[in-house]
């Protein structure tokens, strides 16, 4: 019969302290992996915008009254009801609003927005934040037709935007090659233009559009540019543009943070709108 020396117990506490060490390493990791999870917003809640300070930085902001060009802001759901008014004599004269997301999301502050910016006499528009990864560029421009992003040749009605930037909810270019965001884009484009009979206008940063669609050129010869540069100047454009349309500037603006100026006078402004 063996003998049990009373020496022989300790001689399991390496296993049962190592078990313990590996649970407790489990569990301080948890937290880790849960703030990463809640670092990632809702489904719905991207706006125009959101990851240019992020990725790109900022730089300054453009000279001051500038009267070759025409202050413009754009909005979402985290501006709620717009103070309209006093944007407008603050000398805003332009305006777009997120109307959708993907094919899940509408702006619950559309109506307001969209049409008190023009009430008080701005130029106003619709933008729709795409999530490539979701569903079809084509059924994202039919989803956003249908829910405010239309057109209608009254001479205060701008082209909707596509707002096409850094993916808020995981990987950068939404899991897509190069070449297959070109094509989504593509998809979107036209269904947009056969359902309006407009060419959407394209926002995007000059990085991510170089990144994510290997700087492809070839939408610029029908599609205005909306560049995203938070800086003194707007910097490197991308392939095919010689020039932008309109530029966010800033999302630390007065009023509405997201602040824009329009690369022309008011009355380019109003040959945007008429076609």
């Amino acid at each position: 019969m063996p003998v049990h020396r009373s020496g022989s117990a300790p001689r399991r506490r390496p296993a049962v302290t190592g078990i313990l060490l590996a649970a407790l390493s489990l569990l301080f990791t948890l937290p880790a992996h849960s703030a990463s999870a809640a670092d990632v917003p809702p489904r719905g809640s991207a706006h125009m915008g959101m990851g240019v300070a992020e990725h790109d930085g900022r730089h300054g902001t453009p000279v001051p009254g500038d009267a070759t060009q025409t202050e413009g802001v754009d909005v979402s759901s985290h501006q709620g009801n717009v103070a309209w008014s006093t944007l407008w004599n603050s000398g805003v004269r332009w305006s777009y609003v997120k109307a959708t997301e993907g094919t899940y999301y509408t702006n619950p502050y559309f109506a307001q927005q969209y049409n008190g910016s023009y009430n008080v006499g701005m130029i106003r528009g619709a933008y729709h934040f795409a999530t490539p990864d979701t569903t079809s560029g084509a059924a994202q421009a039919n989803y956003f037709v249908d829910h405010g992003g239309g057109w209608s040749r009254d001479g205060r009605t701008l082209p909707g935007a596509l707002d096409i930037e850094w993916n808020p909810y995981g990987a950068a270019c939404y899991g897509r090659t190069q070449s297959q965001m070109v094509t989504w884009i593509r998809d979107f484009l036209n269904t947009y233009k056969a359902r309006t009979g407009r060419d959407a206008v394209i926002y995007t940063a000059t990085s991510w559009w170089t990144q994510c669609t290997g700087n492809y050129g070839g939408f610029a010869a029908n599609n205005p540019l909306w560049i995203a540069r938070y800086a003194s100047t707007v910097g490197t454009l991308p392939a095919g543009w010689g020039y932008y349309t309109m530029w966010q500037y800033t999302s630390s603006g007065p009023t509405v943070g997201d602040h824009n100026r329009f690369n022309g006078a008011l009355d380019r402004v109003q040959a945007l709108a008429n076609g």
